[in-house]
């Protein structure tokens, strides 16, 4: 067999020209070497601190040990001061709440105290935990018979059995409200809460618990249809979503990556999850069909499809978090730009702060956004357009340039409306729990399971955005359904939830 040997050809490069493809390749291989050492070591936090609010006095590590080596530290003159004694010194710990229920013990001298009259009371408070115990509701109906004159029974009256959370079902609404809450607030696994509830010697099987669930979501669907509603009812909306691990029924042992995407309202404070398979344009497609107003998003080109290649009555608004996302990134390698942009962006951020802080009316935050954010973004636009054209060495800089003039006009629409926010951190925020659960129950069983975490989701983080008690709302919520008419599931839902009170 012949061999044919070929001799490499080699093509004239210009030098300024390869060693422009050299700095590339050098910056773009730092660039994935300090990202590698941060997800490795590295903290995630993306918190930047600019040269100019470091004070220039304060020496380094290395100043501080130089300057001790050569200087010996003065010898201060010790002065002590006697501090008053009072009846009460505070110890610095945080009051414990006056809500909470006290139980009093009371400890009596061991000498008589005869001749004695008590001038005060010296009371020290520790908080206690009384471990979660599981009760049994009985419900006792007597049973009435009527006889008739010659002895024969006629008649039978007994008092009917309230509508259950499940019907025939032996889990009661506490109970319920408990396991939803564990799993889905407090992340802990089913197979964990069966343990603990093996410690109070009731043997429950996953699948009776998994069986609960789904009737218990099947209960709760109306009120998710009702919050699904006002969400997208409304004129403002941040959209996001994350992976979700779910089980194949076909192939055992094999999973398949599921998504759940939140919509969440910031003028109502509601956030509606919705599962859907993929991460296609559908789900996005299909929910924001007829919604109007503004819509908050990353770049994910998805959410242009979901604005029908821009509806008229869908105004696209992006998130300035992603875009400073880029630019942190790129601070190991192209330090001055990157460092300008971040400092700018906090300008813009320390804006919407005080307005946060101060408490304006909707005219003064636009008339705010309009006189000192719009020149800042201006003038960005301006430095991002020259980068652009004039740094021509692809690397993490130009990246990020690029990532941000393309969207820089929906990026600048938030100071047009009072409502809007600078970023989409309130969804993304959202998406943390959901994060930390996958963590513990690793998948969903299947696509309906997908389905029935979504239900659970929108209800329980929309009471944490009410800052709502999602264990007194879900057990209310489950005694109360049963009997609730479609017209009053707007008032069952998080932001306008009121407990029953007990006479």
């Amino acid at each position: 067999m012949a061999v044919i040997r070929c001799k490499p050809t080699f093509v004239a490069v210009d030098k300024d020209q390869q060693i422009e493809q050299l700095i590339s390749i050098n910056k773009q291989l730092r660039f994935e070497l300090a990202e590698m050492k941060r997800l490795l070591f590295g903290s995630k936090s993306e918190r930047f601190v600019p040269l100019a609010a470091i004070d220039p006095t304060q020496l380094d590590l290395a100043g501080m040990m130089q300057q001790l080596a050569t200087t010996p530290p003065a010898v201060e003159e010790v002065v002590v001061v006697k501090k008053k004694i009072t009846d009460h010194q505070p110890t610095g710990r945080l009051p414990i709440p006056e809500h909470l229920e006290r139980v009093d013990i009371y400890l009596e001298p061991e000498q008589d105290t005869t001749g004695y009259r008590k001038v005060r009371e010296e009371i020290t408070e520790q908080l206690d935990y009384v471990p979660g115990k599981l009760i049994v509701r009985r419900y006792i109906r007597p049973k009435y018979a009527k006889d008739a004159a010659d002895g024969t029974t006629t008649e039978f009256i007994i008092a009917p059995l309230p509508d259950f959370a499940i019907e025939r079902g032996m889990a009661a609404p506490g109970l319920l409200a408990q396991i939803i809450v564990d799993k889905h607030v407090d992340h802990l696994p089913i197979y964990r809460q069966i343990k603990r509830y093996q410690r109070h010697g009731v043997k429950l099987a996953a699948s009776t618990i998994s069986g609960w669930l789904d009737a218990t979501a099947t209960l709760l669907e109306p009120l998710a249809g009702e919050l699904k509603k006002q969400v997208f009812s409304s004129r403002y909306i941040q959209a996001d979503e994350t992976p979700l691990p779910v089980l194949d029924g076909e192939t055992k042992g094999a999973a398949h990556t599921g998504y759940l995407w939140a919509y969440h309202s910031p003028p109502l404070q509601l956030i509606y999850y919705d599962y859907q398979p993929g991460r296609s344009k559908k789900g996005p497609l299909g929910l924001l069909n007829n919604f109007s107003g503004y819509l908050q998003t990353d770049g994910y080109g998805v959410y242009d499809h979901a604005a029908i290649g821009g509806r008229a009555d869908i105004t696209q608004l992006h998130c300035m978090a992603h875009a400073r996302r880029y630019f942190e990134k790129a601070l190991p390698t192209d330090k001055a730009p990157a460092e300008y942009f971040l400092t700018e962006l906090q300008k813009l951020y320390a804006i919407e702060r005080r307005i946060r802080e101060q408490q304006h009316s909707a005219a003064e935050i636009v008339a705010i956004r309009k006189q000192e954010a719009v020149p800042i973004l201006n003038a960005l636009k301006t430095w991002l357009t020259e980068q652009y054209t004039t740094n021509l060495v692809k690397g993490p800089i130009t990246t990020a340039v690029s990532y941000a003039l393309a969207r820089w006009d929906k990026l600048s629409v938030y100071t047009t409306d009072s409502q809007l926010q600078i970023d989409n951190n309130l969804v993304e925020n959202a998406m943390r729990p959901v994060a930390l659960g996958r963590k513990n129950y690793l998948f969903a069983g299947s696509n309906e399971g997908g389905k029935r975490l979504a239900l659970f989701y929108s209800l329980l983080e929309s009471c944490k955005k009410q800052q709502v008690n999602p264990l007194d709302y879900l057990r209310d919520i489950l005694e109360r359904m049963p009997a609730t008419k479609t017209s009053e599931l707007r008032s069952l839902l998080p932001d306008q939830w009121k407990p029953i009170q007990v006479k």
